[in-house]
């Protein structure tokens, strides 16, 4: 079942892939409107402000990785799922670095397709549990996703800001990949322990513009644990940032 009848933009090129899209997750109770082309996905983006969009990378003019970066420069919130044929390791990793928030590869079941939408707008929606977390000078509020970092806000991508809450939420306890990658996507299948080390590297990337403190400590070939340290302290010998 829909989500709060969530509002869906479906970019897709092939004229049949679409209408099946359209006509089943309409049948699901969601709203749908579609494109075939890039520029248009930025125009319908900007004027419905659709709860999710389903993208699709091969599309002519604009790719889909292209589209998706400048969603993402003015639009950090809007869910955003890719679907492609495209299954390479370095193609999911792309999508993820564009700002993508869930990866699906054709040809995909429809009942997986939207059990996937419904695990990303239930995520968005609630957060995680609603939680007021507060460690060093970092301050996540997870019920309205935002993050501050000695009093100032820090500007994070969704998957990013719920990685970062994840990892905050559990301090001092290692965490895998695929127990993060579960606990953030809802599954495993994000593509690999790079899908996660990117969305890390953004995250660290972030904090050390403006915090005091080293977070994330990588336990290499194992996970990551969040701790705050100094950063004076912050690496040892067993356990470094990558």
């Amino acid at each position: 079942m829909a989500t709060n009848a969530a509002e869906i933009l479906i970019v897709e090129d092939d004229e049949v892939i679409m209408g099946t899209l359209a006509y089943n997750l309409s049948r699901n109770g969601f709203g749908v409107q579609g494109t075939t082309n890039g520029a248009e996905a930025l125009r319908l983006a900007r004027k419905l402000r659709p709860d999710l969009i389903l993208l699709d990378i091969m599309l002519p003019g604009e790719s889909g990785i292209e589209v998706c970066e400048r969603i993402r420069e003015r639009d950090q919130s809007v869910v955003i799922v890719m679907i492609t044929a495209r299954d390479a390791e370095e193609d999911k990793v792309r999508g993820f670095e564009a700002g993508a928030d869930d990866y699906v590869t054709k040809p995909f079941g429809m009942n997986e397709l939207i059990a996937r939408i419904n695990a990303n707008l239930k995520r968005s929606e609630t957060g995680s549990r609603g939680k007021i977390i507060e460690v060093g000078d970092l301050q996540l509020d997870t019920k309205n996703f935002t993050a501050l970092v000695g009093g100032e806000p820090l500007t994070l991508r969704l998957k990013e800001f719920e990685l970062l809450a994840a990892l905050a939420s559990t301090p001092g306890e290692l965490r895998s990949r695929e127990e993060l990658a579960k606990q953030v996507w809802g599954h495993a299948g994000v593509g690999s322990s790079r899908t996660i080390d990117v969305h890390i590297r953004r995250i660290r990337a972030a904090l050390e513009e403006r915090s005091s403190y080293e977070y994330i400590h990588t336990a290499r070939g194992l996970g990551y644990r969040f701790e705050a340290k100094p950063r004076s302290t912050a690496a040892s010998l067993s356990e470094r940032r990558e």
